[in-house]
């Protein structure tokens, strides 16, 4: 059977991440891999993540298996994180799954099972949700998201797009810090959107992976809030590798929104059954460090402060690497860097700039030119500006 198989397409991001630990040049720089790093180039343990698995390490009294939805406290604590007060708690459901990456797959699952019809994903947009849609049986189509030309959302070729979805249909919106371009809605833009989707009766499917790296917890769920509060179905994917630090260990949640508690229960028993079918029950340790913290108020107010001062550097960086490329170029060309929100940065250079970036200058970029803006060294940002200059 092995030998009829055919190789699987590459990962763009995996075979990068490959070839920088093969280079053995000493200034060599990975833009790409989507983790947060620090001015020394680490991706450290929150301190509050530290503290707390030290708690659920010394507490920890069995590995008895959790219910098919995970720690409960943590599901929702991660719903009063996304969703806030914008609708009725009786009408709300979330369960603990393995990293977000699983809850985009189990509520694809979720909606194909409901006859949703097509999905409609933004172009560009996260590596992995087309292959998931087409994996969980749907039709997957492209709405235009990014103007290329300045590097921000085409919003009214969007929205004269979506208007096209029809009843039933499903359509993904990222909450934030757009993977991977970095160019965010307005609320009047997600207000809009809004409208659309409960004018054409569409399934709002939000994904929110970076909450806290744009403009800050709260603000950062606005934009989905504003959403949940106009229609009468939704999900949510939500991941907490990034805002914890918790990568490795695939913590992430699925949340529904339902028109009552009875249809939303309904759904919820679905959801988790295809969980059941996938990996039977996620695993504690993550989540139950994560719950930790959500339950003590001084755990909690460091983990905030922690995150706000990675999102700060992340704005200073922008900051920092515009003006660079400003200076370098001679040209306004990356002043969107600055306005972008959160990790990333589609650069727009084309393939054969990243290529000499990579072979000249030992500087590792994807091959569509989006920047992990946290990956970035501020004793690097002249370095790179100066390169960048050099193969536009």
């Amino acid at each position: 059977m092995f030998t009829n198989f055919q190789n699987p397409p590459a990962d763009a991001i995996l075979e990068l991440a490959i070839a920088f630990r093969k280079d053995t040049r000493p200034n060599k720089i990975d833009l790409g891999i989507g983790v947060y790093k620090d001015q020394t180039g680490a991706t450290p343990v929150m301190r509050a993540v530290k503290e707390a698995e030290k708690r659920v390490w010394e507490t920890e009294n069995s590995k008895a298996y959790l219910g098919l939805g995970g720690d409960e406290v943590f599901a929702r604590s991660v719903q009063e994180l996304v969703v806030g007060d914008a609708v009725d708690a009786a009408r709300v459901r979330s369960i603990q799954t393995v990293g977000g990456g699983a809850a985009v797959r189990l509520l694809a699952d979720l909606v194909a099972e409901g006859k949703s019809g097509a999905i409609w994903i933004p172009n560009p947009t996260w590596i992995n949700h087309g292959p998931i849609g087409r994996a969980a049986g749907m039709e997957v189509r492209q709405y235009t998201y990014l103007d290329t030309a300045s590097n921000s959302v085409a919003f009214d070729q969007m929205a004269d797009e979506l208007s096209k979805v029809a009843a039933g249909e499903v359509v993904v919106l990222h909450g934030c810090c757009h993977n991977p371009t970095g160019a965010d809605l307005t609320l009047d833009q997600w207000k809009e959107v809004a409208a659309i989707i409960r004018r054409n009766r569409a399934i709002p499917f939000v994904d929110i992976a970076y909450q806290g790296f744009g403009d800050g917890l709260d603000a950062d769920a606005t934009g989905l809030r504003i959403v949940a509060a106009e229609v009468p179905e939704m999900v949510i994917s939500a991941s907490c590798s990034k805002n914890f630090g918790v990568y490795r260990d695939r913590v992430g949640a699925a949340l529904l929104v339902g028109e009552d508690a009875v249809s939303v229960d309904r759904a919820k028993g679905i959801l988790l059954s295809k969980g059941r079918v996938n990996y039977s029950f996620p695993a504690n340790h993550g989540a139950a460090t994560i719950a930790t913290i959500f339950n003590d108020p001084a755990l909690l107010a460091d983990w905030k402060s922690e995150l706000e001062g990675m999102r700060q550097r992340m704005l200073n960086i922008r900051i920092a690497l515009s003006a660079g490329l400003a200076k370098a170029t001679g040209t306004s060309r990356f002043d969107f860097i600055k306005a972008n929100k959160g990790m990333f940065s589609l650069l727009g250079v084309g393939a054969p700039a990243v290529d000499r970036l990579r072979e000249d200058y030992a500087i590792f970029l994807p091959p569509d030119g989006r920047m992990n803006i946290a990956a970035v060294k501020e004793a690097e940002i002249d370095y790179l500006a100066n390169a960048f200059a050099k193969v536009i």
